[in-house]
């Protein structure tokens, strides 16, 4: 009997709470630590979060209560309203340089691309399941593409750069999901690569080598397997002019000095030193809740969202970011798990474009606060202070558990 019971707490849909809500308690005595801190600026943030779980608790029953049918058949005023939405933020008055935020009059101003983000996951869903689309041809996938493409470049020129990237990254998944051919889904790749490639000869050069193998084993034709092969290089080969004409120095700066930050160890690789220093610091079991020199002394900056983790690392050790991690990594097993069970195609890609959205989130942060990619700005969820990606995740797991649960029970 008592196996009967555990058995079905850890099947049921709404075990993801129990996952939530321990990684939400992990962020908030990490952020209550900041306020706390005596030279923090943020001493605010800990009192936000905890008065926007009110909504965020909210909004989660709202979507769990809304049925699955009314979602579905409103998807696309949904799409249509948040193009103008993303928009608004371009009449608003700049924050730090930025036309990313609406003041609504509370205490937090509204992000209306965090709400895009799972906007575009269930247009995407919607669109790959009402019709009989064949994706045996390259051409069938460029409207899906088209519409995360449209919301990311608005975000894009805000300019927000980490948000239009997570924007785009469900595609992909989903695209896979209903039966897209790896090679069609290589062609979308490979160009990111060749761009990611062209910083080093000898990377490019090997780049080029792997390419020209994996399209000689997929046997297009002859003409089109040329063609693909030499654009990709052609590409690799002109992108230092667009990164000298077009590239913003700032995200030159992010980039170069994520790949060695002692470049500019007082400018845009500060962040990132002073986060690997807060990490490194820390040990196995952290110097103590509140001990931390790096956030009680405010040399971390923006510790309060876009590096909440290194204050974890420092204060609370490597084992409090272990255990996060596996919390993490088993809430994503669970939704995809719920996706592989799911009776209708619309559910099974929601869940597959939620589990993407929030996978994107925890390996850019994680990623950047150790110092592996460019600093992007973007929320560890439910750990990091941020009022629209906290109410969207909220939203996020409360469709997760309204789509799931009927495949339960």
């Amino acid at each position: 009997m008592n196996l009967d019971v555990s058995k079905a707490i850890k099947s049921s849909p709404f075990s993801i709470l129990l996952i939530v809500f321990s990684i939400l308690f992990i962020g908030l005595i990490s952020l209550y630590s900041v306020a706390e801190s005596k030279t923090s600026g943020n001493s605010n943030a800990f009192i936000r979060q905890l008065f926007l779980l009110g909504p965020a608790i909210f909004l989660l029953v709202l979507f769990l209560a809304i049925p699955k049918k009314i979602i579905h058949e409103y998807v696309y005023v949904f799409y249509g309203a948040i193009i103008l939405f993303v928009i608004l933020p371009y009449f608003s008055p700049q924050v730090a340089d930025t036309h990313r935020w609406i003041d609504i009059g509370l205490p937090f101003s509204l992000q209306p691309s965090e709400i895009a983000k799972l906007v575009i996951v269930l247009t995407l869903a919607r669109y790959l399941s009402d019709r009989n689309i064949q994706l045996d041809h390259f051409a069938a996938m460029l409207l899906p593409f088209l519409i995360a493409f449209i919301p990311a470049i608005i975000v894009l020129n805000q300019p927000d750069l980490g948000t239009a990237i997570v924007m785009m990254s469900p595609v992909i998944p989903m695209l896979y999901w209903v039966g897209a051919r790896p090679f069609h889904l290589f062609l979308v790749i490979a160009p990111i690569l060749s761009i990611i490639t062209a910083f080093d000869v000898s990377v490019f050069t090997f780049w080029s080598i792997v390419m020209a193998v994996i399209i000689f084993l997929s046997k297009p034709r002859l003409r089109n397997g040329i063609t693909l092969f030499f654009s990709n290089i052609f590409l690799g080969l002109i992108f230092p002019l667009f990164w000298n004409g077009f590239l913003r120095p700032y995200h030159r700066n992010r980039i170069l000095t994520a790949i060695n930050p002692e470049l500019d160890p007082l400018g845009s690789g500060y962040q990132v030193i002073q986060s690997k220093t807060a990490l490194g610091s820390g040990g196995f079991f952290g110097k103590g809740w509140g001990a931390g020199t790096q956030t009680q002394l405010k040399f971390l900056p923006v510790q309060e969202s876009d590096f909440i983790v290194s204050v974890i690392g420092e204060e609370l050790g490597f084992v409090t970011i272990l255990i996060m991690v596996v919390l993490f990594l088993y809430l994503i097993l669970r939704i995809l798990n719920l996706a592989f069970h799911s009776t209708d195609r619309f559910s099974g890609l929601v869940l597959i474009g939620i589990s993407t959205i929030f996978l994107s989130h925890i390996f850019v942060n994680c990623s950047m606060a150790s110092g592996m990619i460019p600093v992007k700005g973007l929320p560890l969820p439910f750990v990091s202070y941020g009022g629209s990606f906290l109410l969207s995740s909220f939203i996020m797991i409360g469709i997760v558990i309204n789509f799931s649960r009927e495949e339960n029970y």
